[in-house]
């Protein structure tokens, strides 16, 4: 029989390349891979739905499902993770040189629902005790004028949120002082850049997530993989088959991390650092499925809850294709 071809909206992460490649190929499905920056994937994702299968942001999907659109369902599969103390950046003459210091700030970020910027505001108000509404926030283009947010957003009276000029960007205003702090999942090109102005937040910040993982047990979901309805409607087995593939591109990744007699990635310690993420987090230490990621999860739905982002705590079985959340055993 003919399989049915799929597109797949993907970044090239070494956990999908597997599919890229056809070494690993869903049970019955052709993909049609489409690799694009991130942004791009999602903004075209949320607002037009052009894609069959799409790596999604997270906050964005726990949004659309908490309003009932756009029409389109995850699979527990997580392309993205990322520990964010090593997001914040600070202007060096702020004054800010510890999370308490950011209270009664300017702060800037590409956008308020991003992922990345939940995860921070989430861990500044629980663990550091800076709350959102503490600070005042500046959203727009972090490198280039313009950008706005994907969805319109309902937030609590108490958010001080305000765009920036539409020529202005947040990296300019953070390196020029007019900005005191800026949370986001890229690094601004001014510290990238060297800029003698702006310094991470936390210096030491590999140390501090690995505390933040053996207290809390999180490790941060950016993006899930979200497939339209119509699709699971029409062909209800494309879940299960999607994650099984999912699942085992990865442990190909896996399985090259394990090999000693060459690098596969080039990094010279590389052994030495799977070694000592296996000590901290597990032999599985990248996780999908539901179970291995409850805490997680809860975590960051809370979080979108409690930023009013989200209107209702949503249950994280609620969240992902039903036929996905069990397996058959032999």
């Amino acid at each position: 029989m003919k399989k049915l071809q799929l597109s797949l909206a993907c970044w090239d992460y070494d956990r999908v390349q597997a599919l890229i490649d056809g070494s690993v190929r869903p049970n019955g499905i052709e993909l049609n891979f489409l690799k694009m920056p991130v942004e791009e994937t999602f903004f075209r994702m949320m607002r037009h739905q052009e894609f069959d299968v799409s790596e999604l942001s997270a906050s964005s999907y726990l949004i659309a499902r908490d309003r009932g659109f756009p029409n389109f369902t995850a699979i527990p599969v997580f392309p993205s993770r990322f520990f964010r103390h090593s997001g914040i950046y600070v202007n060096v003459n702020s004054g800010i040189d510890k999370p308490e210091d950011l209270k009664g700030k300017r702060i800037g970020l590409p956008e308020y629902q991003l992922t990345a910027c939940v995860w921070i505001r989430g861990f500044l108000q629980n663990e550091y005790g800076v709350h959102p509404s503490e600070v005042e926030w500046f959203f727009g283009g972090q490198e280039t004028p313009g950008r706005i947010e994907k969805i319109k957003l309902e937030l609590p009276s108490d958010i001080r949120l305000t765009p920036i000029g539409p020529d202005q960007t947040i990296n300019q205003m953070l390196e020029d002082g007019e900005l005191d702090a800026f949370i986001g999942p890229r690094a601004p090109s001014c510290f990238l850049n060297g800029s003698s102005r702006v310094k991470r937040l936390f210096a030491n910040y590999v140390e501090v997530e690995k505390a933040y993982f053996q207290k809390t047990g999180i490790f941060p979901i950016m993006h899930v993989v979200a497939i339209r309805n119509e699709i699971l409607e029409q062909h209800p087995w494309v879940a299960q088959n999607l994650y099984h593939a999912f699942v085992e591109a990865k442990n190909k990744v896996y399985e090259g991390f394990n090999q000693t007699a060459a690098l596969k990635v080039t990094l010279p310690w590389l052994v030495s650092e799977i070694e000592q993420t296996k000590k901290l987090m597990g032999e599985d230490f990248w996780p999908y499925g539901l179970k291995e990621n409850r805490a997680t999860l809860e975590a960051l739905t809370n979080y979108s809850y409690e930023q009013g982002l989200i209107k209702s705590k949503l249950s994280v079985e609620d969240l992902f294709v039903k036929s996905t959340l069990e397996q058959y055993t032999i």
